[in-house]
């Protein structure tokens, strides 16, 4: 008996792999950012101002990363051996926070750590489509995102459990931090086959300007679509510094991001099916609305059944919109250009969310929170009109 098109058994085995190496260096980065800026101010002294300093700087590291490690699997003809490369040294930081005295090791290990993570991106995303057949994009991307997602709020809840049981020893829980990290590294390298691709006769630059110039104006639509939604969509720092606001003590705070993760995982995967199934604009459009619906109720209220419903549609809007956006940057990119498409992609997306949590942030001091989430609003609507004048070449 043959099984349904769209069953999650037609999806090869290297993306279910690929998802929970994914999990497993989410859980590990997890456990220990989600109390890192703790860790830096109390135990080691570091002020908030080069706390800030030092995020920065590491978020920019991986920024530019991207674009050269995507463009070089272009080249080399290889994602695979970049993806362990990256895993592998995001992997071997882990143990430096454990070992961490002073300010200089943090520097050392974060800016390490985004280097590997710049490193990986593109020519992971590029092989996710390189693995998946073209009418399960859509799926593939989004079972990637709910697993990275599940990740994302296992590695707080653990965080939580363990300075629960060893009274607050950071250091021990980032030691346990590198366990995860290990593991995905090895089910990485063993776990996912990378497919053969033609051999070219000649290598060619994949960011010169003939190169450049291929990326047809579609992608280009999708990659500025991508960054203004990003502007529309600051950190979630945000969402945690609104429930503080509305009262919620300090110790509950990582509760806020665990419940927004929890609707983005549960939902990716099924809206990742879906959108095999329907236009990609449509979809996108309606992930818009429900942003700005969620930027509605976080404007009126920071506690209370409001509140709490507005951090629900934020994960479901994540959960509707991101592995969609990845599968329509593959849909766009030449096949040869996937990893270069992607690391521009992640770049102007990158840019946008620094600007955006800085605007935000400028707006929540100057004129307070409302005015911020009311911004997002005006954000989603200016990608909404983009949505309406998007390219006739745009496939689906």
């Amino acid at each position: 008996m043959s099984q349904p098109a769209n069953t999650p058994r037609r999806l090869p085995a290297a993306i279910w792999a690929l998802g929970f190496v994914s999990l497993l260096m989410d859980i590990s980065s997890e456990l220990i950012h989600s109390l890192l800026p703790v860790f830096m101010v109390t135990t080691l002294g570091i002020s908030v101002l080069v706390v800030g300093l030092i995020e920065g700087a590491a978020e920019a590291t991986a920024l530019i990363v991207k674009v050269f490690s995507g463009a070089l699997s272009d080249y080399w003809g290889k994602r695979k051996p970049l993806a362990v490369l990256g895993y592998a040294l995001g992997a071997f930081t882990k143990p430096l926070f454990a070992l961490a005295t002073s300010a200089g090791w943090i520097v050392t290990a974060r800016l390490a750590d985004r280097v590997g993570k710049g490193i990986r991106g593109a020519p992971r995303d590029a092989l996710v489509a390189d693995i998946t057949p073209p009418e399960l994009r859509g799926a593939a991307f989004g079972l990637r995102q709910s697993l990275d997602t599940v990740g994302a709020f296992l590695g707080p809840m653990l965080a939580v459990g363990f300075m629960l049981l060893w009274q607050d020893d950071f250091r021990a829980v980032f030691w346990i931090a590198s366990v995860p990290a290990f593991l995905c590294v090895a089910l990485l390298v063993w776990g996912v086959h990378e497919p053969d691709r033609p051999l070219q006769p000649k290598r060619l630059n994949p960011i010169s300007r003939a190169n450049l110039a291929r990326l047809s104006p579609a992608y280009w639509w999708v990659v500025g679509v991508g960054a203004v939604f990003t502007l529309a969509r600051f950190s979630e720092a945000f969402l945690v510094l609104r429930a503080s606001q509305g009262g919620l003590a300090l110790a509950w705070t990582p509760v806020v991001l665990i419940s927004m993760n929890i609707v983005y995982a549960s939902c990716a995967y099924p809206f990742g099916k879906l959108a095999d199934k329907v236009r990609h604009t449509w979809l996108l459009g309606w992930g818009l609305l429900l942003l700005m619906g969620a930027d509605a109720l976080l404007a009126y209220s920071n506690k209370g059944v409001v509140f709490w419903l507005g951090v629900a549609l934020w994960g479901l809007h994540m959960a509707m919109t991101q592995g969609l956006l990845a599968a329509m940057v593959a849909d766009t990119a030449p096949a040869d250009l996937r990893g270069t498409g992607y690391g521009f992609f992640n770049l102007l997306s990158g840019v946008a969310m620094l600007l955006a949590s800085g605007l935000a942030g400028w707006l929540w001091q100057g004129w307070g929170a409302s005015t911020t989430f009311m911004a997002g609003i005006g954000f989603a609507a200016l990608a909404l009109l983009l949505l309406v004048l998007q390219p006739r070449g745009l496939a689906r």
